[in-house]
């Protein structure tokens, strides 16, 4: 389709647009094109080729038949994805000729959005506030996220981000006293070492190598683990929701903040629970 394709949405309910599905015994050919949302086709058995007829009235009066061309996947929109998108795309004329046939004559002519593309995007803003200032009731807005807060995933990601603040304080904090329990139980064969000769230097660098191994071995798991159930996680509520949306996504950036995050606190973990157990005097740590 070389014209402008506008979105008309068809909710099949007692209070919104209805449309209403026939036979015809017209040629398929001559009909107008039309483009069904692949939610919309399976839900009412649609297939390329089949005759439909759309209508503003929920009995299908002065409705439009229209020849199934193709079906579409809605773009995923984290805005709509629990709602079913019952959806369809024809050619502007043909949408102007569905909804002519309404009481009010001047709606024919009447839009519920436009979108604009400027030439110069950092002027969005200022676009948006003359177009306001000039049309009283028009709402403009930019499709970019904006940096002054208002923006709902702006929110949500703060949110994110304070739990994961939480996640990790937490964490550590457990961490750090399994690694001092870990510590605790080779009192005696840290105490031996110490008897034998080996200093106190040779040990916590025995130990930074072992805390080094186990932290980066541990993220490293984490993010396999991360990369193989992602496809799961996406596939359950994609089959949940019937979006094609993508809710995990672990991206590279994401794997390095990860082991970034781990290792050091990981090796600190070890360090500190090792440094309470050499403070100790050598012959308590040997003494039954």
């Amino acid at each position: 389709m070389t014209r402008l394709r506008l979105i008309l949405f068809i909710l099949l309910s007692a209070a919104g647009v209805a449309a209403s599905f026939a036979a015809t015994a017209a040629a398929p050919d001559a009909l107008p094109a039309v483009l069904v949302s692949r939610q919309l086709a399976e839900s009412a058995r649609l297939h390329v080729g089949d005759t439909v007829t759309f209508a503003l009235d929920a009995e299908g009066k002065g409705g439009r038949q229209f020849r199934v061309a193709g079906t579409y996947e809605p773009t995923p929109d984290p805005m709509k994805f629990t709602a079913r998108r019952i959806e369809a795309r024809m050619h502007l004329p043909d949408l102007v000729d569905v909804t002519a046939a309404q009481p009010d004559a001047d709606s024919a002519d009447a839009v519920d959005g436009i979108n604009v593309r400027l030439a110069h995007p950092d002027d969005a803003r200022a676009f948006g506030a003359a177009v306001m200032a000039r049309a009283p009731g028009i709402f403009a807005r930019p499709t970019a996220r904006t940096g002054d807060g208002s923006d709902p995933f702006a929110v949500l990601d703060r949110f994110h981000f304070a739990i994961a603040v939480v996640t990790v304080v937490g964490s550590t904090a457990f961490l750090l006293a399994l690694m001092v329990m870990r510590a605790e139980e080779r009192r005696e064969t840290v105490g031996i070492v110490r008897l034998i000769g080996i200093s106190q230097r040779s040990i916590l660098l025995e130990v930074l190598v072992e805390g080094l191994l186990i932290a980066a071995g541990g993220a490293i798991f984490g993010v396999l683990f991360a990369l193989a159930t992602q496809g799961a996680v996406n596939r359950f509520f994609q089959w949940r929701y019937d979006t094609a949306l993508v809710f995990v996504r672990v991206t590279t950036r994401i794997a390095l903040e990860s082991v970034a995050l781990a290792v050091p606190l990981g090796i600190v973990a070890g360090l500190v629970g090792s440094w309470t157990l050499l403070r100790r005097d050598v012959v308590a740590m040997v003494r039954r």
